[in-house]
Parts: structure tokens; sequence; C-alpha cells
């Protein structure tokens, strides 16, 4: 059989499986198509990085909004600074508002203390209220005596602003009032005779002890108060509580807000950004490889290939080298398939000729000669496909049980020392005697799958005894080569031609002695040889030996296999 009838039997062989392939591709191809469409139109992938991040920014923002501690620092500082000044306008009252009695005790005058408060309160926007030691107030310096009684003066809030802005300043301040802090405040009212047993602070100012304390309104609006004794030597003479609203507070502790939420606008914007650029670098391209597997599954030969973004460097780019792998062996395992269905249809056809035309030939022939050589030729035939079919059938079932089939250690030496001894005992009085070089001192273990090697090397050493003389000599060699364990099979036949050196693997091939009988052989066993160590991760080469004059003197089949 030739090369070039093949090749021709192998193109025209190999449409059936490719046509049938893409139609069964066929069916499927839109909703695939549509499936990734709607993903690219929104990605989830960017969605879930986007929103992470933006997570991860906004708790710790969240958390300086609230600025609890920070509230509670101001109140405090804002609260010693009223101390200071009640302390010092109580040292006052006492020294320039009280006066002694007939009995000789001491009592605070109401008219004097309200002309100080008028004097030293003056455009400082604290109240003053003066309480005696019975708990009665006896000044206030937002109530003013006139001629027509007494006037109180009440502080006017800023004018508000109706526009958008201050609406969501408002919106803004109610959210943050709503979030729960450290420690509620108690609840400011104003009584309509105020007096001390209605502020906390102001009972304790006429035992003796000076208190602050901060309350809020029924508009949730901060008032700090604080209450001071008014003594002189020692002596309780009444209470002087100063009081303000906490405006500043508020307005540092919502300036602070505003300078974070300025900084987290910033940052967000950052983070929106980069998320969107890292989750472009990371979507896009599999989006890409996505798109193009769909391409390459329902596309019609292969004018479509996997991008290769391997120069990223990162599991992207090892992802896209995969593909393409992944691609590359699919496309050689097809090509293999269509090759192996032709080259089976190839070798099939001809015994099947043969046979075809013994049987038409053999009803018209009634010469009984010609009808026994005709039917010994149906034999041959029937035979011969009984063989191809055999051997068809081990090859295509090989490479599913080298993928399934689990790796053990296998012992080399002890392998070639099992074959020569089988051989040995059975071998006729004319074969070929052997001869086993081993180094026992040297680990020749492999892993890999003890009957697949084993069935290498018998097809080797059947293959050199069909080309070995009588009496010849087949050599079978074993050592070690750094990572490797190599293996050799030699024999005294006439070699094989130079230009067949390589083609002898292929499928189907045969190159017999002249004198052996036409299709005892399939061709099948150097090619299952060959694909038995590649599996196992080797090398197997084949060349011919020459005597000093340079003449061919045998062939040497030579295996590489990974040391286990």
């Amino acid at each position: 059989m030739s090369t070039d009838s093949k090749i021709k039997n192998r193109t025209s062989d190999a449409r059936g499986p490719a046509m049938f392939g893409a139609q069964a591709g066929a069916k499927s191809a839109r909703p695939g198509r549509r499936f990734l469409r709607l993903r690219g139109v929104r990605s989830p992938l960017t969605r879930r990085i986007l929103a992470l991040n933006v997570l991860v920014l906004l708790i710790p923002v969240l958390g300086l909004l609230h600025l609890d501690q920070y509230r509670q620092t101001l109140i405090a500082s804002a609260l010693d600074g009223l101390r200071v000044q009640a302390r010092t306008f109580a040292l006052t009252l006492g020294s320039a508002a009280v006066v002694g009695t007939a009995l000789g005790e001491e009592r605070l005058m109401a008219e004097s203390a309200r002309h100080l408060m008028r004097v030293l309160l003056r455009d400082t926007g604290v109240r003053a209220r003066i309480f005696d030691r019975g708990g009665v107030l006896v000044a206030d310096s937002f109530v003013l005596v006139g001629p027509g009684g007494l006037v109180q003066v009440v502080e006017l809030p800023a004018p508000g602003d109706a526009g958008i802005l201050a609406a969501l300043g408002r919106w803004y301040d109610r959210i943050f009032d709503w979030l729960p802090s450290s420690g509620e405040l108690p609840l400011y009212l104003e009584s309509r005779t105020p007096s001390a047993s209605d502020y906390q602070e102001v009972e304790r100012a006429l035992f003796g002890e000076a208190l602050g304390v901060a309350r809020v309104d029924g508009r949730n609006r901060l008032f700090l108060s604080v209450a001071v004794p008014v003594q002189r030597y020692r002596q309780v003479l009444g209470a002087l509580m100063v009081s303000k609203g906490g405006a500043e507070v508020e307005a540092a502790v919502r300036d602070r807000r505003r300078d974070i939420l300025l900084v987290f606008a910033f940052a967000l914007g950052v983070t929106v950004l980069l998320s969107l650029y890292l989750a472009g670098t990371i979507a896009r391209p599999i989006r890409r490889l996505a798109l193009a597997a769909d391409q390459v599954r329902h596309g019609k030969g292969r004018t479509f290939e996997i991008p290769d973004f391997s120069r990223r460097g990162d599991e992207i780019g090892d992802l896209s080298a995969a593909l393409r792998d992944m691609t590359a062996a699919l496309w050689a395992r097809l090509d293999a398939i269509e090759g192996f269905a032709a080259d089976v249809a190839h070798e099939i056809k001809n015994p099947l000729t043969s046979l075809r035309s013994a049987v038409e030939t053999v009803a018209r022939v009634e010469d009984p000669v010609q009808q026994k050589r005709l039917m010994s030729i149906i034999l041959d035939d029937v035979q011969r496909l009984d063989r191809l079919i055999s051997d068809i059938s081990g090859a295509s079932r090989l490479d599913a049980e080298l993928s399934r089939t689990e790796s053990m250690p296998v012992d080399i030496a002890h392998l070639l020392e099992s074959l020569v001894a089988a051989r040995d005992a059975t071998a006729q009085v004319d074969a070929p005697r052997f001869r086993l070089e081993l180094d026992r001192t040297q680990d020749l273990t492999v892993s890999g799958m003890e009957d697949r090697l084993g069935q290498v090397l018998r097809n080797l050493v059947n293959n050199a005894i069909t080309f070995s003389p009588p009496h010849g000599e087949i050599v079978l060699a074993a050592w070690r080569d750094g990572p490797w364990v190599v293996l050799s099979v030699s024999d005294d036949g006439p070699g094989i031609p130079d230009t067949k050196l390589t083609a002898i693997f292929d499928r189907f091939y045969t190159e017999r002695p002249s004198g052996e009988k036409f299709g005892t052989h399939s061709g099948l066993g150097l090619s299952i040889s060959k694909q038995i160590v590649e599996a196992h991760g080797g090398t197997i080469v084949a060349e011919n030996r020459h005597d000093a004059q340079g003449k061919t003197c045998g062939a040497r089949f030579t295996l590489h296999l990974p040391r286990g």
C-alpha cells in the first residue's frame, strides 16, 4: 500500500466526521451566543468588584461620620469653658452682690446680681440664672425689669433657608440624629416658674459642688449648662447657673462631617474608577475568551482562535495560554480521529475488495483446485480482517485506558528479565538468542503502567525477532542517564531504510521481510508503542547500527522514560 493512496483516502473520508460535528454544534449555537451577550451587557463580575470596594470604603466612613466621641469631647470642652466663666462670675457675685443683715447674716442682693449680669454677660450669648439658698430663682439674665413689669428676652433662631441645599442639610442632620450614640442626653424643659429642683446641677451647687450637664430639647437642639455655688467665706449663699445653646458644637461636628464627606466623595470617585478599571482588566479579557471559545465551538472551520493574553503574566494570561493549548490539542485530536478513521477505512477496504473479488470468482469457477485456492484467499482475507479489527479496537481503547489508569512504580530491570526468561523458555533451535545488559547497582524504576510498558517491549522484541537472521543476537539493555531511564533493543537484521526511520511509527505502515506472508501484521504495533511511551512522558526513536566499515548491521530502538 502506498502513502499517497492513504492521503487521498484520508482527505475524502474525513468529510463525514467533520460535517457531523459542525451540524451537531450548530443546533445550540444561537442559545449559547444569546447567553453570552446578555451577560456582557451588565457584568456581574464588575458589579461584585464595585460593590465590594465601595462597601469596604463605606463601612469606616460611616463610623467616622458618626463622630459621637468627637461630639462628646466638644461638649466636655464647652462645659469646661462655661465652668470657668461661671466660677469667675460667682466670685464676682460673692464679693459685690452680697450684703450683711442686721442679724449678722449675709444675703445675696437680687438687684445687684441683675446689674452685674447685664455688665458681665453683655454680648456673650450666655444665659445666667441665680437661685438663693432656698432654691428660688432671684435673677435671670433673659428677664428684664421694666416699667411694665418683667420682660423675657428670647434668642430668636437664625433665619432658615428654604432652598434645596437647606433641605439637604436638614435631611443630612436627621439621618445622623437617628444614629445611636454612646450616651443619650436628658431632655431640656423650660418651666414657667423655674426652681432649683428643676435642675440637677443647681441642687448640687447648693451643696457646694460644681456640675455641668448637656441636654437636648424637643427639636434635638443641644443645650449646655453649668451650675456653681455662690460663696462668701466658704458659706453657700446661692447657686449660679449659666447655660447656652450648643450650636457651636453642632456646627463643629457638622463641619467635620462635611470634610469627611468631601474626602469620602473623592475617595469614592477614585475607588469607582479603579474598580471599573480592575473589573475591566478581569471581566473584558474573560468575556473575550468566552466569546472566542463560543465561536470556536459553533464556528465552521478554524477561522476563530483564542486571544493570546499570555503577556499579562497573571492568572488570566495562564487561562488564555491553557485555552489556546487545549484548543490546539482538541484540533489535533480531531485531526487524529479523522486521520485514524480514514486509515481504518483504507486498510479495511483492501481485504474487503480482495474478499469480494474472490467470492464473486469462486461461484463461477468449477475447477476444484482453483476453488480451493480461492477459498484459501478468502480465509486469509477473513483472518486479516479479524486481525485488523482486533488491533484497531485495541488502538482505539488505548488512549482512554492511558488517561484513566493510575501510574505505579515499575522496575524496568525486572520487566526485561521476565521478558527474556519467557522468550528463552519457548525459543526454537534456530531462534535468535537474547543478551541482557543491566547494571543492578542503578535504580531503574519508572512511574507508569507495567502491562503497557511490557506491551511496548514485546512489540519491539517481536519486531527484532522477525528481522533477525537465524542464530542471531538480540541485545536488551537498560541504564540510567540523569533524570531518564534508557532502554534499547538491538538486532542483527538488515536495518531500516534511512528515509523510513520516522515513518515506521505511522499507523498501518508495514516494512516486512521479503519471505513473510502478506497481511500477517496490521502495521499498528510501533504506532501503539510510540503512543504508550509518549503517554508516559518519554520518547522512542529508531536508528541503524553500523560496523567498522560503516555498513548497516542491524537496527536499534531506544526509549527514554522519566525516572519514577
